[in-house]
């Protein structure tokens, strides 16, 4: 299956994620930070990364732009999984790169299909609330300056 990289500085959030896509079958790697995360994605190259939005050292929209920005990891997708649940944060998240943006708290099937979906690459089946398009009007700005 799959190799899976998590990126939560909760500990708790980690371990129901972990928990769920173990169960899936897949192989799991964590970090604590934004920061952390964008080094082991360097380092391991996931197969997809699994981001908070808010965490220390460098939050989640700041890592998803570094990854795309970053030729060794531009093709790994990056789901965002957050308590930010505004539509200006799913649109920056979506500007940053993310290709798909749910929310906190979220159930077993909900991430199981965001997952399946981000993994074969059929982008159409995203629910809309998980993939969320970005509009040419976007804030050149985060919402979370």
């Amino acid at each position: 299956m799959a190799r899976i990289l998590i990126v939560d500085d909760s500990p708790t959030q980690l371990f129901a994620i972990r928990r769920i896509v173990e169960k899936l079958g897949h192989e799991t790697l964590t970090a604590e930070d934004g920061a952390s995360g964008v080094e082991l994605a360097k380092q391991s190259l996931p197969d997809l990364i699994l981001m908070d939005v808010v965490m220390p050292n460098l939050n989640g929209f700041q890592a998803t732009r570094t990854l795309k920005r970053e030729a060794s990891t531009k093709h790994i997708p990056v789901i965002l999984v957050t308590t930010k649940d505004q539509d200006i944060d799913r649109m920056w998240g979506m500007r940053q790169g993310a290709k798909a943006y749910i929310t906190k708290p979220f159930s077993e099937a909900e991430l199981t299909e965001v997952i399946q979906v981000a993994l074969t690459g059929d982008a159409g089946s995203i629910a809309p609330e998980a993939a969320a398009e970005s509009e040419p009007a976007a804030p050149t700005t985060s919402p979370e300056q």
